[in-house]
C-alpha cells in the first residue's frame, strides 16, 4: 500500500485547520486515514506547527512520502525543536 503524509483540512469557513496524517494514496483528502501525526495552525502569528516527529520518523523509514506542504512543515518542526533548550 502507497501511503502520503499530508494535511487534511478541518476547521470553520475562512478558519482552516489542518491535521497532519497518514493516508493511502489512492484515498480521497477527507477519506479515513491511518494515523494523526500532529496539527497546523496558519492563523496564529507565528504559525503553529506540532509534530509528532518520532511517528513521522517512524513512517518515513517504513516509505511513506510526504507532499511538499508537508515535508516544509515537517522540516520547520525539527528546526524549531533542535532551537530549543534541552532540560
Amino acid at each position: 500500500m502507497a501511503t502520503k503524509i499530508r494535511l487534511q483540512r478541518i476547521g470553520a469557513k475562512k478558519r482552516a485547520f489542518y491535521r497532519i496524517v497518514v493516508a493511502d494514496q489512492l484515498r480521497a483528502p477527507g477519506s479515513k486515514v491511518i494515523e494523526y501525526l500532529g496539527t497546523y495552525d496558519p492563523h496564529k502569528d507565528p504559525p503553529e506547527i506540532k509534530i509528532d516527529l518520532e511517528l513521522v520518523d517512524n513512517w518515513l523509514s517504513q516509505g511513506a512520502l510526504p507532499t511538499e506542504k508537508t515535508a516544509v512543515l515537517i522540516k520547520k518542526a525539527r528546526k524549531t525543536q533542535s532551537e530549543l533548550p534541552s532540560e
